[in-house]
């Protein structure tokens, strides 16, 4: 690891978690350079729902580049984005009934996250935007605003735009926080600005796994629509059927303005697209750019594998099923230690377990790694151990994973 300390920046930041040097990589396992084996209950930050080099995508992209297609088209027309709209509306789109138009901004999600609150401001010709509690959106200075952790709030960071921050559902316990943020749009008294939009996560990932209830987020939509208001979801981390159905929101019935997807979409490769209901698609021919709007190799993948998981509801019940798994998993961890403060949530395959004890899970991930796991922590006090796996992740990956999981959690518990 020398070299890595010596000459990279000291930005970095899951290598301090991971220590080792990775090598190749198969669905759920990760291998290092000297051949030992992990278990991924990471995918990639929510970017590997697939897994780690899809057979069907990597078969795709080594035809498309031994055959000299276009590699870079800038937003040109091109064989490869016509087959990934032309797969995506046919498998995603209009068997929800929905009519979005697709701007391809530049290949990460911030990109997606910082062209959605753009667009809002200049569609309504308001400037503040409203986002929630333990927020997580993107490392950009736009989309920083937009994120409540303090952590990311430091003015060190530049200007935090103007972004106001209502409380999440049970932030506030059994208070009604959409009763709350009615009560600040109607009294002209309560400094909040009329916001051209809300952007949040039906789940949020980094901020803890906190999860938005169904009927939350109905009215929530309702409140919206009586001011006027736009709805972005972020689905870049809990979306791609990371909570079973391809969109978190779809549960709720909802139909937001737009939507912001990244991460998995391009099957490993850096993509994003902002999904935009027609009326509010208000840009100027390149009036929002940038030179990698449109990664030919991930829409050769995303074409692949959106093919293969989204033709019908296959993958969706087997979320269902490894949902169920995981949750019994940790909810034994819950009951074998009753005095450990704890908390297990989450929806699909996206879990965790808080245990809120200062430096608990950090530990827990240390002592999982060292046993052959890769796992991370969330949440604004990094109390809780997230569990990420790929949706594709075979019965046998998956229950030993959640063995490791559950000894390292053990060891620590037992530790104190």
């Amino acid at each position: 690891m020398e070299i890595f300390e010596k000459h990279e920046s000291e930005v970095r930041g899951y290598i301090r978690s991971f220590p080792t040097i990775f090598d190749k990589a198969v669905g759920a396992e990760l291998f290092d350079k000297d051949g030992k084996r992990y278990i991924d209950f990471f995918a990639g930050a929510g970017t590997l729902n697939y897994g780690h080099n899809p057979d069907v995508a990597v078969e795709a992209q080594i035809k498309y580049l031994q055959d000299r297609r276009i590699a870079h088209g800038l937003d040109k027309a091109t064989v490869a984005k016509q087959a990934f709209i032309e797969s995506f509306v046919k498998n995603i789109l209009e068997p929800r009934g929905y009519d979005y138009k697709l701007q391809f901004t530049g290949p990460t999600g911030t990109n997606c996250t910082e062209a959605a609150m753009k667009l809002a401001r200049q569609v309504k010709g308001r400037g503040n935007i409203v986002a929630f509690t333990n927020a997580y959106h993107g490392h950009t200075m736009g989309a920083l605003s937009a994120t409540g952790n303090e952590a990311y709030r430091d003015e060190s960071y530049g200007a935090r735009g103007a972004v106001s921050f209502m409380p999440f559902d049970g932030f506030l316990g059994d208070i009604d926080t959409i009763e709350v943020f009615r009560r600040y749009l109607e009294d002209k008294g309560s400094g909040l600005e009329l916001p051209a939009a809300v952007i949040i996560e039906t789940v949020q990932g980094e901020g803890g796994i906190n999860v938005a209830s169904k009927e939350w987020l109905q009215k929530l939509s309702k409140l919206l629509k009586e001011y006027d208001i736009l709805l972005i979801i972020d689905d870049i981390q809990v979306g791609n059927g990371r909570t079973g159905k391809f969109f978190s929101f779809e549960e709720a019935g909802i139909k937001p303005d737009m939507v912001c997807l990244s991460k998995s979409i391009g099957g490993g490769n850096p993509m994003a697209v902002l999904l935009i209901d027609p009326e509010v698609d208000a840009w100027s021919p390149g009036e929002h750019t940038g030179t990698f709007r449109g990664n030919s190799l991930a829409f050769v993948a995303a074409k692949e594998l959106i093919d293969k998981y989204w033709a019908d509801d296959s993958l969706t019940k087997e979320v269902e099923r490894k949902s169920k798994v995981l949750f019994d998993a940790l909810y034994e961890l819950q009951k074998e230690f009753p005095d450990l403060p704890t908390d297990v949530r989450g929806r699909g395959l996206v879990l965790g377990i808080e245990t809120k004890v200062d430096g608990f899970a950090e530990k827990v991930s240390a002592a999982a790694f060292e046993k052959g796991l890769i796992c991370e922590t969330c949440g604004a006090e990094g109390h809780v151990n997230k569990l990420f796996v790929a949706l594709t992740i075979d019965d046998d990956n998956l229950n030993e994973g959640i063995k490791v999981f559950q000894d390292a959690y053990r060891e620590v518990a037992n530790s104190l």
